[in-house]
């Protein structure tokens, strides 16, 4: 994992350093001082993860998380500071995570091994993110939790504050929005394809075009029609090569 650090304050930056060398197996490619020097690195390197002070000459740690947050490979972003004032515009940008100056030791370490534990995950070769043992959730029915292997999940529907889930055989009733629900599934495997509706991928049989560049999807093996809208279609038609 590589990693640079941005910080102008020597005493700062070497025990971060020395911090991530003793608590993790992350490689520190290079250190900062200067916000537009970051972006002209970026421009020609990639990194996984950025340590980010926020009070920094040129380009502060906001502006330049904002410009980083556009970027097609995001890398994480930690940002370290002494002031709190931040935290909330830093989750705004989807910040890893938040660490304040002075450091304690058992906090970076312990965000040291969330942040390799992340990319641990993400780097997972395809077949072993899909693989049964790995994709298990959780689905209500009634009163009962029922351990479901997401590849059994053909489609979900928005149904007010919360979501029915179909498999082959049966229904299920989430109290939770599509939204969040479509969150818990992988993202590669599953597509919302309207703001009502996600789709197992590997479930469609046959692609209907309708109006106005939309779609209508029908499943293997269930009687169902899931509406590809028009706002998802251009993504859609990448997904399946159509």
């Amino acid at each position: 994992m590589r990693a640079i650090i941005v910080e102008d304050e020597i005493p700062a930056k070497e025990e971060l350093e020395y911090l991530i060398e003793t608590h993790s197996g992350i490689d520190i490619v290079a250190a900062f001082e200067d916000g537009l020097d970051v972006l002209k690195f970026l421009q020609e390197e990639e990194v996984d993860a950025i340590f980010l002070d926020i009070n920094i000459p040129s380009l502060d740690g906001m502006l330049l998380a904002g410009s980083i947050s556009k970027f097609a490979k995001k890398p994480y972003i930690i940002f370290t500071t002494a002031y709190k004032e931040h935290a909330a515009q830093a989750f705004e940008l989807e910040a890893f995570d938040y660490i304040l100056k002075p450091y304690e030791e058992k906090r970076i370490a312990a965000m040291l091994a969330k942040l390799e534990s992340a990319f641990k995950k993400e780097q997972q070769p395809q077949d072993e993110v899909l693989s049964d043992s790995n994709r298990r959730i959780n689905l209500r029915k009634n009163e009962n939790i029922i351990v479901t292997n997401v590849n059994d999940i053909y489609y979900a529907e928005a149904s007010e504050k919360t979501t029915r889930v179909y498999t082959k055989t049966d229904e299920y009733t989430m109290p939770m929005s599509i939204s969040e629900f479509h969150d818990k599934l992988p993202q590669d495997a599953f597509f919302k394809c309207h703001r009502s509706y996600s789709v197992n991928l590997s479930k469609i049989h046959e692609i209907v075009p309708w109006f106005n560049n939309t779609y209508i999807v029908r499943l293997k093996d269930i009687k169902a029609e899931i509406p590809v809208s028009r706002s998802k279609s251009k993504t859609f038609r990448q997904i399946m090569h159509l």
